[in-house]
């Protein structure tokens, strides 16, 4: 049952899984750190699972709708439970050795102007299929009292960037592009535009491969300037941060009609320029840029945004952060604030009037309890 989720042990370091499928659709990341919801202790075991191209399918089909079928909620979260349950058999845990599970569940709509996000997942299910208490429903209040609801990493960038030397430009570059802006006490972030997921639509439906490997195709392709400066005339670049972006913001049907390596070529570039157009927002200059998500295992992707936003970029990686599970570790590391009622987002990350903790905590009760699969 869902209960109040503020924990009295305000000095008590947990043991959380957080986890994450992003708005690229690839799959399930599961990370363990330890953590009081304000400094990292420990990153522990990590484990991720693809999704099955048959219920990819099924999750494609739900985008832009405001529910999905209590059917694909139950095995989603079946699915993401059953990633927890490994990550724990693996590396010689036991259920009891996890205080907090933090379950982002799967993005399908996200409408900010009209108060709507939704993230289907059944919080419940989760704490019952682990045996492990779970907080669901991150972004809810944000979004309801105003703010954005995206995005919602930049607290745990800040926590790990405590000793590094700033400012320095923390860019997520998943589905959707988000950067976090860190100097000191400042930090901003918002929705930069498209990243990989209109260039992974565009090649699956023409290729029928999931994504552009190594950016050969964008190499190979070449830029239609005249499409690439109509979808720049898109109004959400010139509104000021904080904003966010839904997956399906941009249309792609000027590319249609280019060749497959030139829709990617284009596509990229769209994504690179509405990097360089967030440079502009940011209050100072960034020293380095660290990339995280799918997008910085692209090498043509990389080589532009470093030309794009003249200066040293790399991979967190170059900093000791673990890029394929940063997003997962960020939702363990909400779920133990949430459970302490500390802030999830502030004014300068989503543009909530104020900082607004979220989420509900579902603790485990002894009715619909299955196998994960």
């Amino acid at each position: 049952m869902a209960v109040n989720r503020q924990d009295n042990s305000a000095d008590k370091i947990f043991t959380a899984i957080g986890l994450m499928s992003g708005t690229s659709l690839d799959g399930i990341d599961a990370a363990l750190i330890r953590t009081d919801g304000i400094s990292v202790f420990e990153h522990g075991p990590t484990s991720s699972r693809p999704y099955g191209s048959m219920f990819r399918d099924k999750l494609r089909n739900c985008l832009g709708k405001s529910s999905a079928s209590p059917e694909i909620v139950e095995e989603l979260t079946s699915l993401h439970a059953g990633v927890v349950l490994e990550l724990v058999a693996k590396n010689d845990l036991q259920v009891s050795d996890i205080d907090l599970i933090g379950f982002h569940g799967q993005t399908i709509f996200h409408d900010p102007a009209n108060r709507v996000t939704v993230q289907i997942g059944d919080g419940q299910l989760m704490a019952d299929l682990t045996r492990i208490n779970t907080v669901a429903g991150f972004r809810h209040e944000d979004v309801a009292a105003g703010g954005e609801g995206a995005p919602f990493a930049p607290l745990y960038h800040r926590a790990l960037a405590n000793d590094l030397e700033q400012p320095i430009a923390v860019l997520n570059l998943g589905g959707v592009g988000n950067v976090t802006y860190i100097d000191k006490e400042t930090i901003l972030a918002f929705d930069t535009g498209p990243a990989n997921a209109l260039m992974d639509d565009w090649v699956l439906r023409h290729s029928g491969k999931r994504f552009d490997a190594g950016g050969k195709l964008a190499a190979a392709g070449q830029v239609d300037t005249d499409v690439l400066q109509q979808l720049l005339k898109n109004p959400y670049f010139d509104v000021a941060p904080p904003k966010s972006l839904d997956r399906d913001e941009f249309p792609v049907g000027l590319v249609e009609g280019l060749s497959l390596e030139d829709g990617t070529a284009t596509l990229l570039a769209f994504s690179v320029e509405s990097i360089a157009k967030a440079k502009a927002h940011l209050p100072g200059v960034p020293r380095r840029w660290l990339l995280t998500g799918g997008g910085r295992k692209n090498p043509e992707l990389v080589r532009r945004i470093a030309k794009a936003v003249d200066a040293p970029v790399g991979p967190v990686e170059d900093v000791g952060w673990r890029g394929d599970d940063l997003e997962a570790e960020a939702f363990a590391f909400l779920a133990v604030r949430s459970l302490k009622g500390l802030p999830l987002s502030l004014p300068t990350t989503t543009g909530v009037p104020s900082p607004m903790t979220g989420g509900t905590l579902y603790s485990v009760t002894s009715s619909r309890i299955k196998s994960a699969s």
